[in-house]
């Protein structure tokens, strides 16, 4: 069976589809990378920072830190955060959610507030369309959330054909599965008419448009499409046991998409989402992990999507202002490294002094000298740039002991899933504020030691893709925050990291 957006007759031979993206097939994972650099505006004014720094700093108040020691072979290394804990289900979808929450908050139309302002006025036909049926209003309300963004008028793609509506439902899955009445031929030519009429500004035409289509359309009528959905995922209740998240999860993956991942997976029978997500790996039921992460649009992170999205509707209602806190942190950055690590929560390092303040008191310590044996090499412009600051290049050279054990780990999973692989090349760790102003760049979450850079060059295919699912996974586990730099990739960590590594969730 597929899902809500395609569901092609049980006649047909093409692969299910789901509601939401149509998907067919295993389309590559695609790449989500933003850059954050900004240049200081005057050469002048970062002469004056760097006079000012190395005037500072000058009679020798900057010690050099300890010398770097050994790290063991199993120090960070693959431990229970790459295994799946069966008690642990209600930590494990938390912490997902949490992990996969920046997107609400990035590409929500309008920004996270806005979008729930548009939803909000739905819930009484929301209420309406799951009375006596065992779906929770909250998580229909979070699906139009993430769907629509409450925008019922909205279309996926460049055809009525595609997914439409308040829930993005495809036209052949609305016609064929759910039995709503969908003139295609007529809605795409009025729909034509519409987008003509909305470039000439022609406001009262437009919604005539509207109304005329959603008379021949009903996945612009709201309540129909609410109506709808919810049919949908009874049916797919039905066919996964009664499991709300996996009947969620078929919204956008389809229903068939998920009872092949499933069947890879060898349950024989529906299991938790956490489970079929957290316990498939490349090393560990590959075959569902690989046809889970082949599925188009981010389809493996839908479930904590909709659960973020219903924390942010419960937050517009009862602490905007909360919501407004975390919508600054979420958006201060390109990776929700601000949220793992707030500013003013953890000290922000202005100068050479407070970083080697920080060895002293073990806030931070050394890189490991012997990097070969824990898969790692140092790249050797590491720091090099101390010397202008008059302060020792080893200096720049260290982590806090959280962020430590978790390059460790990375490490040694990228090597356990792609052994034989070179090392990993770290080239940036600890920064300061005068440091960064020497290279002209701004990024706070590098000053606080939480944070360094590994270089984007790998040694094979299968390393790439190693050193990408331990990205995804310590991120879906909210250790870790990341960004793709032209360079390098740049992983900013949770303090709560190492125990985390240790314990699981």
């Amino acid at each position: 069976m597929s899902s809500p957006r395609a569901r092609p007759p049980r006649a047909s031979r093409r692969p299910p589809r789901s509601p939401r993206t149509g998907a067919r097939g295993r389309p590559p994972l695609s790449p989500h990378s933003r850059i954050f650099r900004r240049r200081l505006v005057a050469l002048g004014l970062l002469g004056l920072i760097v006079l000012i720094a190395v005037r500072s700093i000058a009679g020798g108040g900057v010690q050099a830190p300890p010398a770097p020691g050994l790290a063991g072979p199993g120090a960070g290394g693959p431990g229970v955060a790459f295994r799946y804990l069966p008690s642990r289900e209600a930590a494990y979808a938390a912490r997902a959610t949490a992990g996969s929450a920046q997107v609400l908050y990035t590409m929500s139309p309008g920004g996270a507030l806005a979008t729930a302002a548009r939803v909000a006025p739905f819930r009484k036909l929301i209420d309406a369309a799951v009375r006596g049926t065992p779906i929770p209003a909250r998580l229909l309300e979070a699906l139009v959330f993430l769907e629509s963004a409450g925008r019922p008028q909205v279309i996926a793609g460049s055809s009525a054909a595609d997914a439409a509506g308040l829930t993005q439902i495809l036209a052949g899955t609305g016609q064929q599965l759910l039995g709503m009445r969908i003139d295609l031929a007529r809605s795409e030519r009025l729909t034509g008419e519409i987008e003509r009429a909305t470039a000439l500004g022609q406001a009262a035409r437009v919604s005539a448009l509207e109304r005329h289509r959603a008379a021949i359309d009903q996945r612009f009528v709201p309540r129909a499409a609410l109506a709808a959905t919810v049919r949908y995922l009874q049916i797919a209740l039905h066919d996964f046991g009664g499991r709300l998240d996996l009947a969620v999860a078929a919204y956008h993956a389809g229903i068939g998409n998920l009872q092949q991942v499933l069947g890879d997976y060898g349950a024989g029978r529906p299991v938790p989402y956490a489970q079929l997500y957290f316990d498939s790996s490349p090393v560990s039921h590959a075959a569902a992990y690989d046809l889970l992460y082949s599925l188009s649009d981010d389809s493996s992170l839908y479930w904590w999507r909709v659960l973020g999205a219903e924390q942010i509707m419960s937050l517009y209602r009862t602490d905007r202002a909360a919501l407004n806190r975390i919508a600054a942190l979420q958006t201060a950055y390109p990776s929700n490294a601000e949220v793992l690590v707030p500013p003013g929560s953890t000290a922000s390092f202005a100068g050479p002094q407070g970083v080697s303040d920080a060895y002293v008191s073990r806030a931070l310590v050394p890189l490991p000298r012997n990097a070969s044996a824990l898969h790692l090499a140092y790249a050797s412009s590491m720091g090099e740039d101390a010397r202008k600051l008059s302060a020792p290049v080893g200096l720049y050279r260290g982590l806090r002991p959280a962020a430590l054990t978790t390059l460790l780990a990375i490490a040694a999973e990228v090597h356990a899933i792609a052994p034989g692989s070179a090392p990993l090349t770290v080239t940036q760790t600890v920064v300061d504020r005068s440091y960064l102003q020497l290279l002209g760049e701004v990024d706070p979450p590098a000053t606080t030691g939480y944070t360094f850079q590994i270089e984007r060059r790998y040694s094979s295919p299968a390393q790439a893709a190693a050193f990408q699912f331990v990205l995804d996974r310590l991120q879906a586990l909210d250790v870790i925050a990341w960004t793709r730099l032209p360079a390098t990739i740049e992983i900013t960590v949770a303090p709560d990291a190492a125990a985390v590594l240790e314990h699981g969730p």
